[in-house]
This record gives structure tokens, C-alpha cells and sequence, in this order.
């Protein structure tokens, strides 16, 4: 049996390993207690800063997908109500849905999100959220420009989806039935977008669960990591090549997807409603079955079977 009275586990499962972050912490911890005696728990998948604390500190690594269990948790019982409509029986105005709340920390990427929509003038006839003030850091937007060398893009702020009562849904639950029902393509911005690594949150869940295909903008990889779990992608419907494109140029490339899209003609993007909403209704049922919470079990504990 694993001596827990030697063994120290530390669970850094829910937010990204950072190293400018873990690394005050792990310096403090392990001259207490010594490094061999130690596993960490991420929720990284392939992730260099993972192999890092490893090297740099001889530490036992251990992965699941946290998130997953996190998304089942808080959005069980959504499939037993009727607050969404059947993704084919919608009529949606807008093209996408783009909910965005903390912009600070490592979050520049949803900064670049904002120049393509501006630049690409895409901000009439969609919902995108995105505050003047990051609520993490209390910098403004110009000011975490100038933090990050990047062209503040020209846009009055705020802009507000949710009738002002806020920026974005809460990660807990879900809040926003009525522009997702009003909006064709839901576009996730994750936590995490640079670096070798897959660290998916419950964000890439909820679409998925308000019946919507999406479009990820996040680390490279990150769709064929989704897919690992047993859901699908919509490449056979749009250019999903974003996905491989190095971090310098994959956002540049889902701005120029979603321009394409934008630009459909209302009957075009009729079709695409209809094309897509098989891999739509898959993705929703699968969310919900017994079988992909059968898939990360059997995944936690195949990881728990180490310390035995």
C-alpha cells in the first residue's frame, strides 16, 4: 500500500502550473519535505512546465483531466430541463457568442482576440463580452497593453452581453441560455494559450452543454486533445487547421475563420446549422453519458493505481 505518513501528494489540478507561481511555493515546501516523497497532481496533458517541475525538482507527476469532473459536477442536470433550445430548431441572429471576463495574468491572448475582432470588424451582430477594467489585476485595458507591447485596439469598453449584470457566466453554472440560443458558433477563450501543453477548463464544456459548436481559442492541440475524450470537432465543416498553428499566429488564424463565417449569407449559414448539428447533438449526449464518465474514471483510477 502507498505510506501516506511518507508521501506528501500535492493537487495542482485546477489552475495551470505556472512556474513563475509554483516555484515560490514548491522552494518553501521541499526543504521540509523531501522531493522524492513527493507526487504532483496537474491537470495537464503533454505539458512542458510539467516535465520542468519534474527535472528541476525530481518530482513523482501524476495527470487527469480535473476539469472534466469539475464540468460534470456543475452542469449535471442541464440535459433534464428545457432551458436550451434544440440546436436545430434555432433561428440564430448573431454568428458567435464570445464571453470574456479577466484579461490580465496570462491572459494577453484575449486581448489579441479583441484586435482580430476589431480589426475584422466583427463586433456589430455578435455578443462579445470584455471589460475596460480587468477585474484580476484592476489594470485597464490600455494599460495591460502597454504591459504587454501590444496595439490597444480602438473599441469603446465595456462591452456587455448579459444585460449588465456582468461581464461573462459564472464558472460554476450556466447563465447565458438566451445568447446561446440567439448565436450560431460559441467562441471559448480559454485560461491557458501558450506553451507546450493542454489545460482545458470547464469553459470548453459549456458550449457542449448549451448545444453549440465551438471554436477553441487555446493552447495548440487543444481540439485533438478534446477529441481524445470522445468528442468531435467540426472540421468537416470549417477550417479547423488553427488548431496546429504555432502561438504566434493561431489567433490571427480563428480571426480570419471567423471573418469567413461573419461573412456567410443568412441561407449559408442555415446550411452550416443543419450540416453541423449531428456532431452538435453527439457532443451533448456524449457530455452526459455513462460512458464518458466511465472514460475519466477508469483515467483516475489508472492514475491512483501508482500509489499502491
Amino acid at each position: 500500500m502507498y505510506n501516506f505518513a511518507d508521501r506528501r501528494i500535492i493537487m495542482w489540478d485546477q489552475e495551470p502550473l505556472n512556474q513563475n507561481r509554483f516555484k515560490p511555493f514548491i522552494d518553501q515546501f521541499c526543504p521540509i519535505y523531501k522531493a522524492d516523497t513527493i507526487r504532483l497532481v496537474t491537470s495537464e496533458y503533454n505539458s512542458e512546465d510539467a516535465v520542468w517541475a519534474k527535472d528541476t525538482y525530481g518530482l513523482e507527476m501524476d495527470y487527469y483531466f480535473f476539469h472534466a469532473w469539475a464540468a460534470l459536477d456543475w452542469y449535471r442536470g442541464y440535459n433534464r430541463t428545457s432551458i436550451a433550445q434544440k440546436f436545430s430548431e434555432r433561428k440564430p441572429f448573431n454568428t458567435f457568442l464570445c464571453p470574456n471576463n479577466i484579461i490580465g495574468g496570462e491572459r494577453r491572448h484575449r486581448i489579441e482576440m479583441l484586435q482580430q475582432f476589431v480589426g475584422r470588424d466583427l463586433l456589430d451582430k455578435n455578443l462579445i463580452s470584455f471589460p475596460d477594467v480587468c477585474p484580476y489585476e484592476g489594470q485597464s485595458l490600455e494599460l495591460l497593453c502597454v504591459k504587454y507591447d501590444l496595439d490597444c485596439p480602438k473599441v469603446r469598453l465595456p462591452l456587455m452581453i448579459d444585460n449588465g449584470s456582468g461581464y461573462a457566466a459564472q464558472s460554476h453554472r450556466i447563465d447565458l441560455w438566451e445568447q446561446a440560443n440567439n448565436s450560431l458558433v460559441h467562441v471559448v477563450t480559454e485560461t491557458v494559450y501558450r506553451g507546450r501543453k493542454n489545460h482545458l477548463t470547464e469553459k470548453s464544456f459549456k458550449p457542449i452543454v448549451m448545444q453549440q459548436p465551438f471554436i477553441l481559442q487555446s493552447c495548440k492541440g487543444s481540439l485533438e486533445y478534446l477529441r481524445r475524450y470522445g468528442f468531435r470537432t467540426f472540421g468537416d465543416f470549417w477550417d479547423e487547421s488553427y488548431d496546429q498553428a504555432e502561438d504566434s499566429t493561431r489567433t490571427y488564424e480563428i480571426g480570419k475563420l471567423l471573418e469567413n463565417i461573419n461573412s456567410m449569407t443568412q441561407k449559408e449559414k442555415a446550411q452550416l446549422q443543419t450540416a453541423v448539428n449531428s456532431t452538435v447533438e453527439h457532443n451533448f449526449n456524449w457530455f452526459y453519458s455513462a460512458e464518458f464518465e466511465k472514460l475519466l474514471w477508469d483515467e483516475l483510477q489508472g492514475m491512483m493505481a501508482k500509489w499502491t
